[in-house]
């Protein structure tokens, strides 16, 4: 049997892990794989501490899409595959890796992961999540203080040095390829369960089956 591939983007803070989340609950875990894009930031151990920092992390290149489109080709084949891990408070990819199995549905959350045109095509339905900036910006920054080890003033000057403009040049053009727009993420009922039938409904249909 083969999956089907759903990507959830949408900018930094706009609830795309909590619409994922939701989804998973309706549809039934056993039945769902999560795949973060952001697992997949390329390795920088061969640069220095400070060299990493600097990078841009925002930035399409930042991330080996290669990688997740090859991960992707293995599971509809049925293959089990190593996921990555990435330690983002030293921005390196870990030694340790998650195996993960093949199920009917295959969710990318990432904020990216509508950019990438041979992604883009692999997947059978796109979700593009929105939201205001100010909600955005403040969700940003308690994520990373609470699960990346950072400060307020390091999460500002990442945010106006590169996200805001990373954002606008390649998050919010990707929008145009959605075929739904999800406003509040996983707090927009209505728009979960218009998702879910949909799901259904290909399902049915035997779209990725």
């Amino acid at each position: 049997m083969s999956s089907l591939i759903i990507g959830v983007a949408g900018g930094t803070g706009a609830g795309k892990t909590t619409l994922v989340r939701s989804l998973v609950a309706e549809i039934g875990s056993e039945d769902v794989l999560v795949i973060p894009h952001d697992a997949y930031y390329a390795d920088q151990r061969h640069l220095g501490p400070a060299e990493r920092a600097k990078l841009n992390y925002d930035h399409p290149d930042a991330l080996e899409t290669s990688l997740l489109r090859a991960h992707l080709r293995d599971l509809v084949r049925g293959l089990a595959v190593e996921i990555p891990t990435y330690d983002f408070a030293n921005h390196l990819r870990r030694p340790e890796t998650q195996r993960a199995h093949p199920r009917d549905v295959i969710l990318i959350d990432g904020m990216l992961c509508l950019v990438d045109a041979a992604l883009r095509e692999a997947m059978h339905l796109r979700l593009f999540v929105d939201a205001a900036d100010d909600i955005r910006l403040i969700r940003r920054m308690r994520r990373d203080m609470r699960e990346r080890d950072r400060t307020p003033e390091s999460v500002i000057d990442q945010y106006l040095e590169s996200v805001r403009r990373m954002h606008i040049e390649f998050v919010e053009p990707s929008k145009r390829h959605a075929d739904l727009i999800v406003r509040e993420g996983g707090e927009n009922r209505a728009a979960i369960e218009e998702i879910v039938e949909r799901i259904r409904a290909l399902r049915a249909d035997g779209r990725g089956l």
